[in-house]
């Protein structure tokens, strides 16, 4: 509930910032606008207090949120998608967007999202960047493949992008001057993004492994306990979800999308496809992940070598994590389930498993949940 005097609503852009500020006691109505963050924190300060602000996350990050909280004043940064606009409401401007901001501040009804902290965000951004690495890496790869498909190019050694298919590449001559040179140029491309790729990936192992951020660095081994969950996977996980405890192993499949949509109304109900809500690449590092687990469940020398790094008790929550998953995409297949179906479920207990493990207690006994000995040597 709200209980600050006044409630300010920013709707914040790249070169301006205006507010609208009610005070609850009297209903005066304040409004301004100010194009730098410090103007806006001594405009707040200056309202009858105490005050509370709110504005919609979006491409200008989270620094206002910082000087704003810094001051000691409450600061939410709300979800845009959970914000309710009428249908019939025709008119939008950037001041009533703030004036509804204050209004569902007032009232209680807004949904807010974690505000990270600089180091986090810094550790998000590398994430990401490798996450835009990785699409660049696919489209550049993709337009060297039709290029040489345009011309009867195509490879037939099996696997692509190996040694080989590399040398298969660097073969290749066309007749065409300017050919030639668009292929030269797309392979080049090809080579830059993947190199760029792989030092991404060496930064990441390395904040992963950093000694400096013990917690992280834990969080991160305890994960890896699972299959198709590896340090670049497990990591991007880690900065991206944060704060695990603010959810439970049945709500954090709905933060992620990966729950059915509903369209339920007396006594009908209709469960569509999931939601594809919250953030696109933790759901896509599940799905991904959760491919693994429909292969016979042998602990491989690499998963072993990742249980080395984690306590005994995140080993046997790990291993009883991967017979499980493993058994239900048994059962699916059994049925005929259609495999990508069958996968988004797997998917959605696998984030499950990740936040059981994110949260378990490390000070404690280290005991697993099923009370178990260690994993079983099945190989």
């Amino acid at each position: 509930m709200f209980k600050e005097r006044t409630c300010v609503g920013l709707d914040v852009h790249a070169r301006s910032v205006v507010a609208v500020a009610i005070d609850t006691v009297t209903g005066e109505v304040f409004r301004a606008r100010s194009p730098a963050e410090g103007a806006v924190r001594e405009w707040v300060e200056a309202l009858p207090g105490p005050a509370a602000v709110v504005y919609e996350a979006g491409p200008t990050g989270y620094g206002l949120a910082r000087v704003l909280s810094g001051a000691g004043l409450r600061c939410e940064v709300v979800a845009p998608s959970k914000l309710h606009r009428p249908p019939g409401d025709r008119v939008k401007t950037d001041e009533r967007d703030a004036q509804q901001l204050a209004e569902l501040l007032m009232m209680g009804q807004i949904c807010p999202v974690r505000v990270p902290t600089p180091a986090q965000e810094a550790a998000r951004d590398l994430v990401r960047a490798r996450e835009d690495c990785r699409r660049d890496l696919a489209r550049t790869r993709h337009r060297l493949r039709s290029l040489l498909l345009r011309y009867g190019w195509v490879y037939p050694g099996g696997s692509l992008w190996t040694c080989r298919h590399d040398q298969w590449l660097r073969a290749i001559v066309l007749e065409e001057p300017a050919s030639r040179a668009a292929l030269e140029e797309y392979y080049q491309a090809a080579v830059a993004t993947l190199d760029r790729r792989d030092r991404l990936d060496r930064q990441i192992e390395t904040m992963a492994a950093d000694r400096d951020t013990p917690e992280r660095t834990a969080l991160v081994a305890r994960l890896c306990c699972l299959r198709g969950v590896s340090t670049l996977t497990a990591f991007a996980l880690a900065v991206e979800i944060g704060e695990w405890d603010r959810f439970t192993g049945a709500s954090i499949g709905a933060f992620v999308g990966l729950t059915p949509s509903e369209h339920s109304s007396g006594q009908t109900r209709r469960l569509g496809s999931i939601t594809r809500a919250g953030n696109t690449h933790v759901r896509r590092l599940l799905v991904e992940a959760a491919w693994h687990h429909r292969r016979p469940y042998r602990p491989s020398a690499a998963l072993r070598a990742r249980w080395e790094k984690s306590t005994p008790a995140a080993q046997r929550r790990g291993d009883l994590a991967n017979r499980r998953l493993h058994h239900r995409w048994a059962r699916f297949d059994a049925r005929s389930k259609k495999s990508t179906i069958a996968n988004t479920a797997i998917a959605r207990e696998l984030a499950g498993w990740c936040w059981s493990l994110a949260v378990m207690d490390t000070t404690g006994p280290e005991l697993s949940s099923s009370g178990g000995a260690a994993p079983r040597d099945t190989t």
